[in-house]
C-alpha cells in the first residue's frame, strides 16, 4: 500500500537498476594479459589456408570460386589478433563479408571455411571490452539485416546466424565471467594467507617485546647492587630490539589489509616438524630429516618452513595415488633455509601445476613475501616434490 505524495520504491529501484547495469556492462574493462600469439593459433592459420583451397577445388556449387576463396584466405590472419584487438579483426571481418556481395551482384562470397570467423565472435566477448561488446553487436546485427534486406540470405538462414552468433556471444562471456570469479578466489587465498602471515609476525614482534620488557625490569632492579648485570641487560635488550625491528620490517612488507581477524593461538617452528613424522591411520608415512645450521632461525622463516611442509605433506596423504613414503628434508646455511617435501606416489598422478591449487598458492605467497621462492612438479621416476627456499633473514635481499 502506498500513501499520496510517497514515491513508488519499486518504479525507483527499477529506473535506477537498468541504466546502472547498462552503464555497467559499457564500462567492462578488458580482461588482464590477454594471451599472446601461440604456435596453436599459427597452426591453425596454417590450417584454414590449404582448407580453403581444397573447399575452393572440390565443392562445384561454389559461385565466384576464385572471390570467395581469395576473400576466404585473406581473412585468415584476424585470428591471429582476435585476443588483442578483438573489436578490430570482427569489424573487418563484417565489412569485408558485407561488401565482398556488391562484386558478384550480391551474391555472397563466402565458403564453409569462413565458420572460423564464430571464434572471433567468442574472442570479442571474452577478451573486449564493454565497449567493444556492445559496439561488435551492433555491428554483427548490422551485417545480418544488411544481408538479409539486400543479398540473398533468407529469414531461416538469418535465424541459424543469428542463433550461431548467439550461442558464440553466450560461450565466451561465460568464460569471461568463470575467469573472473576465479581470479577473485585466487585474490581471496592471497589476502587470507598475508593475514595469517602477520598475525604470526604480529606475535612473534610481541615475544621480542615482552622479552625486552623482562630484561629492562631485571636490570632496573640490580643496577645498583650489580653494575654488570645491568649492561648484561641492556646488551640482551639491544639485540632483542634489533630481532623486533628485523620482524617489523617484514611485517610492514605484508601489508596487512584487514584489522579484525583473531590472533594466532600458537607459532609453530622447524623443530614442531617432528610432530609430523611416523605412520598415519592412513596414507603414507613421514619421514623428516633436520641437517646442517638451524640455530638462531628467525621466528618468521621457521613459522613458513613449518606451513610450507605441513600443506605439502597433507597434499601428499590427499592426492599422493599409492604412495608409501614422504620425505621432509630441511636444510640450513649461512644465508638460506631450504625445505624439500618429496613422495613416492605413482607417475602417472599429475597434479597439474598449470592450474595450481589454492594450497600452492598460499604457500608460494608466503614464501614470496618472505623473499623465497616455493615451486611444486612431478619427480622423473614418479611422485611429486615440493622445494621451498628461504633467506636466513626473513627478508628480501
Amino acid at each position: 500500500m502506498r500513501f499520496r505524495g510517497e514515491p513508488d520504491r519499486r518504479r525507483l529501484s527499477y529506473d535506477d537498476a537498468v541504466p546502472g547495469l547498462l552503464r555497467s556492462v559499457w564500462n567492462e574493462p578488458r580482461p588482464p594479459r590477454p594471451p599472446m600469439r601461440t604456435w596453436r593459433d599459427w597452426a591453425l592459420a596454417g590450417v584454414l589456408v590449404p582448407l580453403a583451397l581444397l573447399e575452393g577445388a572440390l565443392r562445384t556449387d561454389l559461385q565466384w570460386r576464385a572471390l570467395s576463396v581469395a576473400v576466404t584466405i585473406a581473412l585468415v590472419p584476424t585470428l591471429l589478433w582476435r585476443r588483442t584487438r578483438p573489436l578490430q579483426m570482427l569489424a573487418i571481418t563484417f565489412a569485408v563479408t558485407s561488401l565482398a556481395p556488391l562484386l558478384t551482384g550480391g551474391h555472397r562470397a563466402e565458403t564453409n571455411t569462413m565458420g572460423f570467423a564464430v571464434l572471433l565472435v567468442y574472442s570479442l566477448y571474452r577478451w573486449g571490452s564493454g565497449r567493444e561488446a556492445v559496439t561488435g553487436l551492433a555491428l554483427m546485427l548490422l551485417a545480418i539485416g544488411v544481408s538479409t534486406a539486400f543479398y540473398d540470405l533468407n529469414p531461416p538462414n538469418a535465424g541459424g546466424a543469428f542463433a550461431v552468433m548467439f550461442s558464440a556471444v553466450t560461450l565466451g562471456t561465460a568464460f569471461r565471467y568463470r575467469a573472473k570469479a576465479r581470479m577473485r578466489e585466487l585474490d581471496q587465498v592471497k589476502l587470507l594467507e598475508r593475514e595469517q602471515l602477520a598475525r604470526d609476525l604480529h606475535d612473534i614482534v610481541a615475544h621480542h617485546v615482552s622479552a625486552m620488557a623482562i630484561r629492562a625490569q631485571a636490570g632496573l632492579a640490580t643496577a645498583a647492587s650489580r653494575p654488570e648485570a645491568a649492561t648484561e641487560a641492556l646488551r640482551v635488550i639491544e639485540a632483542e630490539a634489533s630481532r623486533a625491528l628485523a620482524e617489523m620490517r617484514a611485517m610492514v612488507r605484508v601489508l596487512r589489509l584487514s584489522e579484525s581477524a583473531e590472533p594466532a593461538a600458537g607459532q609453530h617452528m622447524i623443530t614442531d616438524l617432528e610432530q609430523l613424522a611416523g605412520s598415519g591411520r592412513s596414507g603414507p608415512s613421514v619421514q623428516v630429516e633436520l641437517s646442517g645450521d638451524l640455530d638462531e632461525i628467525p621466528p618468521s622463516v621457521g613459522a613458513a618452513i613449518y606451513r610450507i611442509a605441513q600443506e605439502s605433506v597433507t597434499n601428499a596423504r590427499r592426492h599422493a595415488r599409492h604412495a608409501t613414503r614422504v620425505e621432509v628434508r630441511v636444510t640450513g646455511d649461512d644465508t638460506s633455509v631450504r625445505l624439500r617435501v618429496s613422495d613416492d606416489g605413482e607417475s602417472g598422478l599429475m597434479r597439474p601445476s598449470a592450474s595450481p591449487g589454492y594450497g600452492l598458492i598460499g604457500m608460494t605467497e608466503r614464501a614470496l613475501l618472505l623473499g623465497g621462492t616455493c615451486e611444486a612438479g612431478p619427480n622423473p621416476d614418479g611422485g611429486w616434490t615440493v622445494t621451498a627456499v628461504l633467506p636466513r633473514t626473513g627478508a628480501a635481499t
